[in-house]
């Protein structure tokens, strides 16, 4: 197979790459970029797609960023692997920025006033989780059914999340789509006038047949 690694990657390799890339996020970044601007389509149409993968990154919807990406790309009529690249501003370094960021945004602009630290996050995440894990055990037994710190959960944390990480998204979208245009647009100019320089460059090295006839 052409694209098959030839040192297969392990689990432990993976799920590192996942969280820190061997070359560094920095350069793993300007990769995204640089796969994006070279992309062969119309800068608009790489644009939206852009902005629909930007969009879903920020979203709270682990492990269906992906789907969501592309298929809003598609239904904005963008480049769907632009749609897929973009989703890739959520990784392990920015996606508790992104959380942080949405929810108190979303606390502001829905009134309300629950400590924002860590531990008051991570105490109502670890409250929900329990809570679901009980009430699937209880299914099978006598135990009673609670709700309440899931609700809470919702109200304080999810639901503000996602109020939040839609405005934040808009933005993010918003920025990546005008910065992508003129990038893409630039690349494919300098890219035709390399191939025009090349083209030249060859017509005028080539030998001229003294048969024929002159113009």
């Amino acid at each position: 197979m052409v694209f098959k690694r030839r040192d297969p990657r392990s689990l432990t390799g993976w799920m590192r790459e996942m969280v820190y890339p061997t070359g560094g996020i920095k350069r793993a970044t300007l990769y995204v970029y640089h796969r994006m601007r070279r992309l062969p389509d119309q800068p608009h149409k790489v644009a939206r797609g852009v902005f629909a993968g930007l969009f879903i990154g920020c979203l709270p919807i682990p492990g269906f960023q992906f789907l969501a990406g592309a298929g809003m790309a598609w239904a904005m009529r963008g480049n769907v692997l632009a749609g897929l690249l973009g989703t890739f501003i959520s990784n392990p370094l920015t996606t508790p920025l992104i959380a942080v960021g949405s929810i108190w945004l979303g606390h502001w602009m829905l009134g309300i006033h629950r400590p924002l630290t860590g531990a008051a996050i991570g105490s109502a995440f670890a409250d929900a989780g329990e809570e679901i894990w009980n009430n699937s055990l209880a299914v099978f037994g006598p135990e009673p059914v609670h709700w309440g710190a899931l609700g809470g959960f919702l109200h304080d944390l999810y639901l503000p999340y996602v109020v939040g990480s839609t405005v934040i998204g808009i933005f993010v979208g918003l920025a990546g789509y005008y910065i992508t245009i003129p990038a893409v647009h630039a690349y494919q100019k300098a890219r035709a006038a390399r191939f025009r320089a090349r083209a030249e460059k060859r017509k005028a090295a080539s030998p001229v047949d003294p048969t024929a006839p002159d113009a």
